[in-house]
């Protein structure tokens, strides 16, 4: 058969077949063909280093963790590829965690680098203390990783060390690293830890240490199974807060000392009154203030030289409201008292033959009265028969009994007017026992002056100091 003719028709049908085919398959020409592309990895840009110019004290720890910034605007932690280092002076780091380790007081830098790109922070480094309390010829020390250390008179065990041996040194009370709270008394120490948990360890002649016993304890020794919040270690009597705001008390009570009503010895702790919003309390040699959370303050006890404050001598044995002021601070000596008003001001009552008031005149107070005109006054302790006193400004003064050179000013001179430490403002904390005196300042360091025949300033040399020593 003869083979068909193609119509122009028929042509222009092929065509276009033809055309969709292509199309649909996927064909075409080379030119219009297109190759996948992989986007580019966005790139790093810079680094932050957390946490921002951190503070910690020799011995203990920093983590530190690196961000990262990308060219995309994104950021995310870098655990990968990267590099820490520091000085190697002030602090220690590991290379490739990034765990940081206190060596030495001083200022550190930080660095984390991931190839060419490099962050910093800085780290400061503080001693070790952040709290004092200075007994009747012992001293505590209470570290910033919660561990205990002492130094002086030992003989009834109130170093805690399990010895009944004096040392001029201070060494740990035990292994212990959990320690928040620590009062020193005449021979004895009473501390809480982190939970809540209550210890005595030393004298207990008196039933002051509350295990229900008259035996010296050389060791911390836990007293009952409540959640306690504050303490105070009075000559031989102690006394304790509850979490619930209950005030207890127990040891000595010849003079009412224990507010519980009664002169008898307590060997166990023993509630006083009902009332359920205490928040401190400060125990003198045979008196006791207290302070509520309306910021009322309450004495009993001794009040032979009116140290509890109510207008007389009497002694009593029940907790007496003190004027009607509201206070912020309280602290108790031998026979006088101190306390800082919400204003700052600053308040003494009791007995002033050593000047321990602040002032010439009286001799006595019966009630408190305000030692000089100013009012910026942050903290306040009271030794045998003097005192010390910390101002907003850091500053540290002293006055009071100085025949061992316990108010710091370089002489042994009784001072009768508060009388600034030297030049130094970085104070931060106080404590005073019956003739040596213990400080921390705002760096963490630790110094002590005064009597140092029994080695309470824990310098190792028992030699007294009328100036502050720093202690290493």
């Amino acid at each position: 058969m003869k083979p068909r003719a193609l119509t122009p028709t028929l042509i222009s049908f092929i065509g276009l077949m033809l055309s969709l085919c292509l199309s649909a398959c996927g064909g075409g020409s080379k030119d219009s063909a297109t190759t996948p592309t992989t986007p580019a990895a966005p790139s790093l840009v810079s680094i932050s280093v957390t946490p921002s110019n951190a503070t910690i004290s020799v011995g203990l720890n920093q983590q530190f963790t690196a961000t990262g910034t990308y060219s995309d605007g994104s950021s995310s932690a870098i655990s990968k590829d990267i590099s820490w280092s520091s000085g190697g002076t002030i602090a220690s780091i590991v290379q490739t965690s990034g765990l940081a380790t206190g060596k030495t007081v001083g200022s550190e830098t930080i660095t984390a680098t991931v190839g060419k790109i490099i962050g910093s922070t800085k780290l400061s480094v503080q001693a070790p203390y952040v709290n004092v309390s200075a007994g009747g010829h012992h001293s505590i020390a209470l570290k910033s990783n919660g561990s205990l250390i002492s130094s002086g008179l030992n003989r009834t065990g109130q170093l805690g060390n399990g010895t009944a041996n004096d040392q001029a040194t201070f060494s740990n009370v035990g292994a212990i690293t959990t320690w928040t709270h620590v009062s020193s008394g005449e021979f004895h120490t009473v501390a809480i830890r982190s939970d809540g948990s209550l210890w005595t360890w030393g004298f207990n002649q008196n039933g002051q240490l509350g295990d229900a016993t008259f035996v010296d304890k050389l060791e911390p020794l836990k007293i009952g199974s409540a959640s306690w919040i504050a303490i105070a270690a009075g000559k031989s009597h102690t006394l304790a807060i509850k979490k619930d705001g209950t005030l207890w008390a127990w040891g000595r009570n010849f003079f009412g000392q224990l507010g519980d009503g009664t002169v008898i010895d307590r060997a166990l702790p023993v509630q006083v009154g009902t009332a359920k919003n205490w928040t401190s309390v400060a125990a003198g040699t045979n008196h006791t203030i207290a302070r509520r959370d309306d910021g009322t303050i309450w004495g009993w006890g001794d009040n032979s030289a009116g140290q509890v404050g109510i207008g007389t001598i009497i002694k009593t044995s029940t907790p007496t409201q003190i004027g009607t002021a509201t206070w912020v601070a309280i602290v108790a000596g031998e026979s006088h008292s101190l306390a800082i008003r919400a204003d700052g001001a600053l308040f003494g009552w009791g007995n002033n033959i050593k000047g321990q008031l602040g002032t010439t005149n009286p001799t006595f107070s019966l009630t408190p009265f305000q030692i000089g005109t100013q009012t910026t006054w942050a903290m306040v302790a009271a030794g045998s028969n003097h005192s010390l006193a910390i101002k907003n400004d850091g500053s540290l003064w002293s006055w009071g009994l100085n025949d061992d050179g316990q108010l710091g000013l370089g002489n042994y001179q009784l001072q009768t007017i508060p009388t600034q430490v030297g030049d130094i403002k970085l104070w931060k904390t106080i404590s005073a026992g019956q003739f040596h005196s213990l400080a921390v300042r705002s760096d963490g360091s630790l110094w002590a002056w005064g009597r140092n025949i029994d080695g309470q300033l824990g310098d190792g040399k028992r030699v007294s100091s009328p100036l502050p020593l720093q202690i290493p």
